[in-house]
């Protein structure tokens, strides 16, 4: 009888990862101050100059919080002053004036931020499509489109006035022109929301447009590709890749903006409009009516509660809606 020889199969890991999994895992070792120092040492000398910027002209300053709760007076100083509570932000807010400057506030930053998204949005497409055929058209269109957000609103207000003058304007030269009548638009409050929207795009719509044209380059151009191969048009390709895309850039901007917006651009609302007391009803807002407070009476102490009541509303906002993209897109969140 012939003898069968007998074969000894040994089980191999079944991966590398397998075998490293069965092993003892041992904690990470902690580096010394010394080591930890010398390591990280630049990147913290870095930040020395931003971290001291932060703290000088955004966290100091919050002590200044304080007189929004005191009956402030320049002789007694800061923590002088008597302490009032809540009074500043009864008397700011208990007048009649109140109802109107919040609500033109937030309905016009409203109205700032959907408008100067969707014309820059449009304008980012547009130079997307011509930035390949002619690049230095394109890069003459991006420079005449940003060229008015270096402009002031003291000049700009200048620019305004130019067009809307009721006696030599430029509108109301074309009205008469055509058979109509000219318009005293310095006395119709009605008309300004509409003209502050267009000039706040003027001046806002090219910045944001390279802002949202930058996303645009930065998408892999092999999704355009495979998009034409399956025979996507133009719009479908804005509509499928460019937009989803986009969207987490979007969010943070929109973000952003909601954060202030309790804060009104005081130069647009005060220069622009040359502070016409007709048209307070649609231009007046909280930093116009403080600031006129402030130089008409002097009470600094309800000044202070006005800013702190737009700092309040403003960190509560962000992160209310922050909470709300965190719940339906969580990759956009800003935290």
């Amino acid at each position: 009888m012939i003898p069968v020889p007998t074969i000894t199969v040994t089980e191999s890991p079944a991966s590398p990862l397998a075998a490293l999994a069965s092993q003892t895992r041992r904690p990470p070792r902690k580096l010394g101050r010394r080591a930890w120092l010398k390591r990280d040492g630049a990147l913290l000398s870095m930040m020395i100059p931003g971290l001291l910027v932060l703290v000088v002209f955004a966290y100091l300053p919050m002590f200044g919080i304080i007189i929004a709760f005191k009956d402030y007076r320049a002789y007694q100083g800061v923590l002088g002053s008597r302490w009032v509570g809540l009074k500043n932000f009864y008397y700011l807010f208990q007048t009649d004036d109140a109802r109107r400057i919040v609500f033109n506030t937030l309905f016009m930053n409203a109205l700032f931020i959907v408008s100067v998204l969707v014309v820059a949005l449009g304008i980012a497409l547009l130079l997307k499509e011509v930035q390949g055929s002619n690049r230095w058209l394109t890069r003459f269109y991006q420079s005449t489109l940003f060229f008015p957000y270096l402009f002031s609103y003291v000049i700009i207000n200048y620019f305004v006035f130019a067009l809307l003058n009721t006696s030599d304007g430029l509108i109301n030269h074309t009205l008469q022109s055509l058979g109509g009548h000219a318009v005293n638009w310095y006395e119709s409050a009605q008309d300004w929301p509409v003209i502050l929207t267009l000039v706040t795009v003027w001046k806002n719509g090219g910045f944001w447009s390279i802002v949202y044209l930058a996303g645009m380059i930065a998408i892999n151009p092999e999704y355009y590709e495979a998009a034409s191969l399956d025979g996507a048009t133009a719009w479908q390709k804005i509509w499928y890749i460019t937009l989803p895309l986009l969207k987490p850039l979007i969010i943070i901007n929109v973000l952003l903006s909601i954060g202030r917006i309790f804060y009104a651009d005081f130069g647009l609302f005060y220069q622009v409009t040359r502070n016409a007391p007709e048209l307070y009803p649609t231009t007046d807002v909280i930093d116009t009516y403080v600031y006129r407070t402030l130089t008409t009476i002097g009470d600094v102490g309800m000044a202070s509660a006005a800013g702190t009541f737009q700092a309040v509303v403003g960190f509560f906002l962000v992160l209310g809606s922050n909470w709300l993209v965190r719940r339906t897109e969580p990759q956009s969140a800003l935290f």
